[in-house]
């Protein structure tokens, strides 16, 4: 073995050739040895593959930095070991789906295998199904928790694993820091039960399908719309992901005919070989659809992630040119259409709310002021969402929610974000606009001219190494105790700080607690308030050396006929600030 390779990293590679694995594993990692791959060697094995807060992610391949059969098999023997702490003498029952990467069916089996070992009763899905069918069949089932194996939007060569609790949320505090320290607790193979126990397995599909698809049609507000406008013209991609399983039914069960699915992007293939990255939120992963869009001079795009939780789409502007919605545009249009039809259809009884992320856009906060509906702002990740439902269950009704990375959720009956309900959301809401006379743009710019024109900038700056950590802890210091005195030729008037739940009006010098609970926990997060409405946000990434500036800006749209013109001023505004603040 190599000197390049330092002692610790050959000292886990040899313990995984001498230990209790496969041999395929052993002649894997041999022959990276005889192709004397050290780089690959180190990667693979110089340190375990950590199981945060939300599961695994990492690449497939042997070696403990990678997801494999041992990685995913110490993560379910940690958690199945919990789940028997937590309800002694119960039952025990978990859900499992997978989507269509690489290893992902062997991963969903090995799953099975080790909790139906562990005592634990099992349904897995037989065939891929999207991350929201999961968590709606963790409370439809009566389970105590789920996984799903996904790596959401990473490229192809990732997988992960996430886990969900009783309410089909993914897991937060306290059982997301004890599941961790379950599953740091496995050292060894042997403490592993990959065994099955085929009596405790249970297999499930498209009785599961038929219940979720009734929640999505329950969420329609405009059936009659939708009866006029059948004939909308939507072309939707899954980009080689589990979205084919049940968009295309949702959107027929809502009633829309004229749906044109991109084939070229139909067949679930984890290579994805027609895109880069399988992500919605890149225009080259949609550009496929965005061609066919154009030639058959269609109404809509929509696109899922390869396991279905993200939804993007494009549109065409006002020059006719097919163009991206962002993650804020759609979580706006989508509340500003719920709304207004709750509100049409007399379900506004005052006992009904939204919710959002602490960096998604404030439109959203403005419109529900302007409705009377209370908007919660929780920590960045639907699991906050989720938690703010959950303490609201049987008080008040939940509309929608929404975060700024394309991640939305219509109604409670699932606990995460979900792009089988918000395709068929997205497409009643252009056909509502369809019935008006009105494009989807047509659609967003009324709602800037009601509620004000709200543009969002985010810069994501990498600082790799020790340097680069000091480096965002300085820039996260000066947020907090060298504020500038005008950004932008805007005065700071408030900065909340989520590390210590604190927010000061720098005006009176009044400092005033952040209310924990409902979505919010101490975190490194600091939001600074400039008197114009600008709201500007960092927050350090949890596992990337990087550090995110999220801006938000926003003025009046007075006029249609002004839109591109103010869009251009707010863009140089959010410029103009980034610069201020040093981060160009």
């Amino acid at each position: 073995m190599s000197n390049a390779i330092d002692a610790p990293t050959r000292q886990r590679i040899q313990s995984w050739l001498d230990g209790n694995y496969d041999a395929q594993t052993k002649a894997a990692i041999q022959a990276l040895l005889d192709a004397n791959n050290d780089t690959e060697l180190t990667d693979s094995f110089y340190k375990d593959l950590e199981f945060g807060t939300g599961g695994l992610r990492g690449i497939i391949g042997v070696g403990s930095n990678r997801m494999n059969r041992y990685t995913v098999g110490a993560a379910t023997q940690g958690l199945a070991n919990y789940l028997n702490q937590c309800f002694p003498g119960q039952e025990i029952k978990v859900a499992i789906a997978h989507d269509s990467r690489n290893m992902s069916p062997e991963f969903a089996r090995i799953v099975a295998d080790i909790f139906s070992a562990n005592g634990i009763k099992v349904f897995l899905f037989k065939e891929l199904r999207p991350t929201p069918e999961l968590s709606f069949a963790i409370r439809h089932l009566g389970c105590n928790s789920g996984v799903v194996i996904t790596a959401s939007h990473n490229p192809r060569e990732y997988n992960g694993y996430k886990a969900y609790w009783t309410d089909g949320s993914q897991v937060v505090a306290p059982h997301d820091a004890n599941i961790v320290a379950e599953v740091n607790k496995i050292q060894s193979v042997a403490d592993i039960h990959f065994d099955g126990n085929p009596a405790l397995i249970t297999m499930i599909g498209e009785e599961v399908d038929a219940e979720f698809l009734k929640t999505i049609q329950a969420n329609s507000i405009n059936p009659a719309v939708i009866k006029r406008q059948h004939d909308l013209k939507i072309v939707f991609t899954p980009i080689h992901g589990t979205g084919i399983t049940l968009v295309p039914k949702a959107l027929e069960l809502l009633g829309f005919t004229n749906v044109h699915i991109v084939q070229e992007q139909a067949t679930p293939d984890g290579n994805f070989p027609t895109v880069v990255y399988p992500n919605p939120e890149e225009q080259e992963a949609m550009s496929i659809a965005m061609q066919q869009a154009k030639a058959m001079d269609a109404d809509l795009v929509i696109a899922t992630d390869p396991d279905a939780d993200r939804v993007g789409a494009a549109v065409k502007n006002q020059a006719g040119e097919w163009q991206l919605l962002n993650g804020n545009q759609m979580a706006s249009l989508i509340i500003y259409y719920l709304l207004q039809a709750w509100k049409d259809a007399g379900k506004l009884q005052g006992k009904e709310f939204v919710a959002k992320t602490i960096v998604t856009t404030n439109i959203i906060d403005a419109m529900c002021a302007a409705y009377g509906v209370p908007c919660y702002n929780t920590l960045t990740g639907f699991k906050y969402i989720a938690q703010v439902i959950r303490e609201l269950e049987g008080k008040s009704k939940f509309i929608a929610g929404g975060e700024e990375s394309y991640g939305y959720l219509i109604g409670d009956a699932v606990r995460d974000k979900d792009a089988i309900a918000s395709c068929a959301m997205i497409a009643e809401l252009t056909a509502y606009a369809k019935d008006q006379g009105l494009s989807l743009i047509d659609f967003l710019t009324q709602m800037y001219q009601k509620h004000g024109f709200y543009y969002e900038g985010l810069i994501s700056l990498t600082k790799k190494g020790k340097a680069g950590a000091e480096e965002i802890q300085k820039m996260m210091a000066d947020m907090r105790s060298n504020l500038p005195s005008s950004v932008a030729g805007s005065a700071p008037i408030e900065v909340l700080d989520y590390k210590n739940l604190t927010s000061k009006n720098l005006r009176t010098g009044e400092v005033t607690p952040i209310p924990q609970g409902m979505g919010i926990e101490p975190s490194n997060v600091i939001q600074l308030i400039l008197e114009d409405g600008t709201k500007v946000s960092a927050r350090p990434s949890g596992t990337e050396p990087k550090i995110k500036f999220y801006v938000s800006v926003n003025t009046p749209l007075d006029k249609p006929e002004d839109f591109d013109a103010t869009l251009d001023r707010l863009k140089e505004k959010v410029k103009a600030i980034q610069t201020d603040l040093g981060l160009m």
